[in-house]
């Protein structure tokens, strides 16, 4: 007896000892929040929770804003929530399940349902919590009375009435309809109608049933903002540039402009036009607008014309643009405070590779720094009694719910992380800047193991996608990285010593390094950052300059692609995740009407660019994971790779995951991919 009770103990501490372990299943088994909103009178609090694959809808309400859980969904099927709009009674939350249509229309399905999916409007009873299902579509609004809704599908416009539970087209309009708002009063639906060469802001008179558009022009008009009386509709006018291509260099352009139309009068005035040079390519920010309609007739928008991406307001009556933030620091998620009085915003000014939030009236004068420290806030939205809440992480801690005050940030959610999600397990990545073999400063973020000894160890370089993103000191605002940051802490964890690089053409650091010469399809200029991070860990004590890999996926996938091949003397092993391998194909699948053929000059210097013109070079074996349903960078962009790799005899290996999209759907995917990452690695690299 005493011998079996003496395994049964060493079992049991067996069994603890494992659960305490790092493992990638345990590091993604955080929760993650995000599409966190108000409710129109501002009482309410509202936002999905994605834990491990399963998503679900949360409300928390004045006074005390306790989290509830208003969903009940206990699978992952791969279906995202998103769209979240709360009734005016704050009885009902509307909100969209699935996402959008590749080209051939069809919806993302990364559990092969043979029966199928679609991208339905559901709304929730908040009172009982019951689900209906509503109609197929996106973009669903509450009519004035609650008592209907409009919403999108197929590019038209249509309306759903709850007493009669049937749906109509709302009106026939060339186009595709891209944005729907009601205005105010009621009397209006606002919307844009995107006809391939411009866009129009139309209004469609809802007792008259009539359309008119507004000022119609050649060029983009978005935005749209209606004034709080309902008079007036604000919006963006961008100017059209028909051969601008993406992934190049482009500091400057043709312009655009804030407008407003009096309803009343149906006079357009051009409130204020970008003057030429910095800030005349529009600059998007995070936010359910590009637009904002403040309090006393203030229009906020974003602006970068000193060379960073910066808020501004103006008056409609005396036009004068105010600068509401300052200093080489860039503003990224912005919202209205309840009363629209104030700005909120999450910069990176004073903490360059952290966000914190601010505020400032919309009339300018001396912004306030809400939330500091070693976290990382971003996502504010206000509330009817002033209070302030958004989405926060640290180096430690995965993304939560909370509520931000003037030096405080108190989590709403504290017992939400699981138990085997081992915060003691994790290091705080340390702030590091290096030279670029052309001088340029180069941010990154290093994660060193705890186990430190005086041998050399392997090490990993990590490249984010985008290449619109910055990766940060600790759990990042989106899920996708998120994920990635918790990675690499697993591969600090195993002992590897992991840099992950801000390249140029990257945000963050201002213009000129976002809109970096010659990025890109345009020569590759960021690829002398991958060299420059090889040199920098290459310099470093603790590192065997033999054993270096790169991972990264989407653009993160085209600089490990593009290091395997210009340089397997350099990385001698690398994961690729949905990589670009040839920009001519990738550009393609932006801008439909890209001719290679006619543009031969571009095309030569994009594929100069891109791997395969290197595939010679390539000698380190490499893993290959990409979703068959992937539309950001098309599957083939794989399939022809792995055909170059065999006629060279370039050792590889694949996972393919049918049905799958470009941000992984199913939370097991993740998992899966990061598994075989890790063991890829630790076969190539650590094991060399």
């Amino acid at each position: 007896m005493q011998k079996i009770k003496t395994l049964l103990f060493s079992f049991v501490i067996a069994t603890s000892i494992q659960s305490q372990e790092v493992s990638i299943k345990n590091l993604l088994s955080a929760p993650f929040p995000s599409n966190l909103t108000t409710s129109p009178d501002g009482s309410h609090i509202a936002w999905v929770l994605n834990e491990e694959g399963v998503r679900n809808l949360y409300i928390a309400a004045t006074p005390n804003y306790i989290p509830k859980k208003v969903t009940n969904y206990q699978i992952d099927d791969g279906q995202s929530i998103s769209q979240i709009h709360i009734s005016r009674d704050n009885s009902r939350l509307l909100f969209v399940y699935g996402d959008g249509p590749n080209e051939q229309g069809e919806i993302a399905n990364p559990t092969s349902n043979p029966e199928g999916i679609n991208r339905e409007i559901r709304q929730i009873n908040l009172l009982n919590n019951k689900i209906v299902s509503l109609v197929e579509g996106n973009n669903p609004s509450y009519g004035p009375e609650d008592e209907h809704i409009i919403y999108i599908k197929s590019g038209k416009a249509y309306r759903y009435d709850f007493l009669s539970k049937k749906s109509q087209q709302l009106f026939i309009a060339r186009g595709e309809i891209e944005e729907l708002s009601y205005s105010p009063k009621g009397n209006y639906i606002a919307f844009t109608s995107n006809r391939g060469t411009h866009q129009l802001v139309g209004l469609f008179e809802v007792e008259e049933n009539a359309i008119k558009y507004i000022d119609p022009s050649v060029d983009r008009d978005l935005a749209i903002a209606w004034s709080p009386t309902g008079n007036q509709l604000a919006f963006l006018r961008i100017a059209r540039e028909r051969d601008r291509l993406p992934f190049m260099d482009r500091r400057s352009g043709l312009g655009w402009a804030v407008m407003v139309h009096d309803v009343r009068s149906g006079l357009t005035k051009e409130i204020w036009r970008t003057p030429k040079g910095p800030g005349s390519v529009f600059r998007a920010i995070s936010a359910s607008n590009q637009l904002f309609w403040g309090a006393d007739n203030y229009l906020i928008f974003p602006y970068e014309g000193d060379g960073w991406t910066h808020l501004y307001s103006i008056n409609i009556t005396d036009r004068e643009p105010i600068l509401l933030t300052a200093g080489q620091s860039e503003v990224q998620f912005v919202s209205l405070s309840h009363n629209r009085r104030n700005v909120l915003y999450s910069t990176n000014q004073g903490d360059r590779d952290r966000q914190h939030i601010w505020q400032i009236a919309v009339r300018g004068g001396t912004s306030i720094q809400l939330s500091l420290g070693t976290g990382i806030e971003w996502a504010p939205v206000g509330t009817m009694d002033g209070r302030v809440f958004s989405i926060a992480s640290s180096g430690t801690q995965p993304a939560y719910i909370a509520e931000v005050r003037i030096g405080r940030v108190r989590n709403i959610m504290p017992e939400m992380l699981p138990p085997v999600f081992r915060i003691n397990k994790l290091v705080a990545p340390e702030p590091v800047v290096f030279k670029s073999p052309d001088g340029l400063n180069i941010h990154g973020q290093l994660f060193l193991p705890t186990n430190q000894s005086g041998s050399r160890r392997p090490a990993i370089l990590f490249f984010h996608g985008g290449s619109r993103r910055q990766m940060l000191l600790g759990f990042h605002h989106r899920g996708y990285y998120h994920n990635t940051y918790a990675m690499n802490q697993y591969l600090a964890s195993q002992g590897y010593v992991v840099l992950s690089v801000n390249y140029r053409s990257g945000i963050g650091y201002g213009m000129e390094f976002r809109e970096a010469i010659n990025y890109g399809a345009n020569g590759a200029s960021e690829y002398k950052d991958v060299l420059g991070a090889a040199d920098y860990l290459k310099s470093r004590s603790d590192v065997d300059p033999d054993r270096i890999g790169l991972w990264g996926g989407s653009y993160g996938g085209y600089l490990t692609a593009l290091g395997l091949a210009k340089n397997s003397d350099i990385f001698s092993a690398g994961v690729d995740i949905h990589g670009v391998h040839d920009w001519n194909v990738v550009i393609k699948n932006f801008v439909p009407g890209y001719q290679a053929e006619k543009m031969q000059s571009i095309a030569e210097k994009a594929f100069q660019s891109s791997p395969m013109a290197f595939l010679d070079g390539w000698k380190s074996p490499v893993l290959l994971i990409h979703g068959d349903d992937d539309r950001n960078v098309p599957f083939s962009e794989t399939v022809d790779l792995v055909e170059q790799l065999r006629k060279r005899n370039v050792y590889f290996e694949q996972i393919i995951f049918p049905d799958e999209v470009h941000g992984f759907l199913l939370h097991n995917n993740w998992v899966r991919a990061f598994q075989a990452t890790a063991d890829f690695f630790d076969r190539k690299l650590k094991n060399k």
